[in-house]
C-alpha cells in the first residue's frame, strides 16, 4: 500500500507520492525515449531556424524590390538609401540588418533575383552570408544558381562556398575524361562523371618541388582535410599504399576511398608526369582486386581515378577504350591561379574584403 503523507503548507488534501528508488534506474526504454526528444527537439529547431531564415531573405528580397521600383518611379538617388538605414533602425532598435550596407545588398539581391519562385525555392533556403558572397564573387547569373543550389544540396558553409568559387568548381565539375557512360548504367553513368572534376585543384601543396608519386602522396595525406574538400562530398578515406598479394607478388594501390552516394570503392592512382596508356593497366588491376577482395555484396562497381599533371585529351580517349571497369582521367595542379579563368582571376577576395565581411556580423 503507498504511503501518504500531508506536508507543513500544502493543501489539506494535497499529498505526495515518495519516490521508489527503482524507479531511478536508468532502463533502455527511457533512454530511447530521451534519444526521441532529443532528436525532435533538434530537428524542431532546425526547421524553425530555417524557416526564420526563408522569411527574413523574402523580406530583404520585398525590401529592394520595392527600393528599386521606387527609385525608378520617383528617381531617387543613392543617398536615400543612409536615410531609410537610419528610419528603420530607429523603428526596430533591437533588430539587426538594416544597416546602409545591407540595404544595399537587399536592393543587388533583388535586382539580380528578379523572379520570387527562383528565390523561394533556392536563394531563401540559404543563409544570407551565402547570398552575399555569390553576389560579391560571381557576375554570370546561371553560374550564381548553380552555387546557390550545391549550398541547399551540400549544406556548404560559408567558407566552403568561397572557396568553390575560388578554385572554380563549376568549371571543372563532371569535366574528367571516362568511360563511364559505357561501363555504369545511365544514373549511375551521370551521378560519377558530376562528381568527378577536372582539373583537380591542390593549390595547399604551395611550391613544393615534388619528384615522387610517394611524395605527393604524403603531402595530400599531410592535408587529408583539404584534400577531402577538393575531392568533394561523399568522400570516406578509407587507407594509402593498400597492400595486395597476387601470385606470391606484392602491390600496394596510393588511395583507397570509399564514396558514400555512389555506394562504391574509389582507388586513386597518383602520378607526377604526363599520362602514359599503361597507367590504366595498373589501375584496372587494383580495381579487379578491390571488387573481388574488398567489396561487400551490396557496394557496387569499384570506380578508378587516374590523377596526372598533364594528358592529351586523344590519347586518353582512346586508351580507355576496351576497358569494361568504370575509370576516370583528370589532371591536378598545385596553383589556384593557373586553372581560374581570367574572369574569375579578378574577383577573388583580398584579405581586406574577407575582414571586412567578418567585421559585418550584424546579419546571418
Amino acid at each position: 500500500m503507498t504511503n501518504i503523507r500531508k506536508s507543513f503548507g500544502r493543501q489539506k488534501n494535497e499529498v505526495i507520492f515518495p519516490i521508489d528508488d527503482k524507479s531511478l534506474k536508468i532502463t533502455p526504454e527511457y533512454k530511447s525515449f530521451i534519444e526521441f526528444a532529443k532528436n525532435q527537439i533538434h530537428q524542431r529547431k532546425l526547421k524553425i531556424v530555417n524557416s526564420a531564415n526563408v522569411e527574413m531573405i523574402i523580406l530583404y528580397w520585398e525590401i529592394g524590390t520595392e527600393i528599386l521600383n521606387r527609385q525608378e518611379k520617383f528617381g531617387w538617388g543613392a543617398k536615400v538609401i543612409d536615410t531609410i538605414s537610419s528610419d528603420l533602425q530607429k523603428a526596430f532598435p533591437g533588430m539587426n540588418g538594416f544597416s546602409s550596407r545591407n540595404l544595399k545588398y537587399m536592393q543587388k539581391f533583388a535586382k539580380e533575383w528578379k523572379d520570387i519562385e527562383i528565390v523561394q525555392r533556392t536563394v531563401a533556403q540559404i543563409p544570407w552570408r551565402s547570398n552575399i558572397t555569390l553576389l560579391d564573387k560571381l557576375e554570370d547569373s546561371e553560374e550564381r544558381l548553380w552555387y546557390a543550389s550545391k549550398v541547399v544540396q551540400n549544406g556548404l558553409s560559408k567558407d566552403v562556398l568561397e572557396h568553390w568559387i575560388m578554385t572554380g568548381v563549376y568549371k571543372r565539375e563532371g569535366k574528367s575524361i571516362n568511360n563511364f557512360p559505357n561501363s555504369l548504367p545511365p544514373a549511375r553513368s551521370d551521378l560519377a562523371t558530376q562528381i568527378f572534376k577536372d582539373p583537380y585543384i591542390f593549390d595547399f601543396l604551395g611550391n613544393a618541388d615534388l619528384r615522387l608519386e610517394k611524395e605527393l602522396e604524403q603531402k595530400l595525406i599531410d592535408h587529408i582535410q583539404s584534400f577531402l574538400l577538393e575531392l568533394g562530398q561523399g568522400f570516406a578515406f578509407v587507407g594509402r599504399q593498400v597492400h595486395l598479394e597476387l601470385g606470391n607478388e606484392d602491390f600496394y594501390l596510393d588511395l583507397l576511398f570509399y564514396h558514400l552516394e555512389l555506394r562504391c570503392y574509389i582507388v586513386i592512382e597518383l602520378k607526377i608526369g604526363e599520362f602514359q596508356p599503361e597507367y590504366l593497366s595498373k589501375l584496372n588491376m587494383y580495381m579487379n582486386v578491390v571488387d573481388d577482395v574488398l567489396r561487400h555484396k551490396d557496394d557496387q562497381r569499384t570506380i578508378g581515378l587516374l590523377l596526372v599533371k598533364t594528358k592529351n585529351k586523344t590519347v586518353v580517349e582512346y586508351s580507355l577504350m576496351g576497358h569494361t571497369n568504370p575509370i576516370g582521367v583528370a589532371e591536378w595542379e598545385d596553383q589556384i591561379m593557373n586553372s581560374l579563368p581570367k574572369e574569375l582571376q579578378t574577383s577573388l577576395p583580398s584579405i581586406d574584403e574577407i575582414e571586412k565581411e567578418l567585421e559585418e556580423g550584424s546579419f546571418q
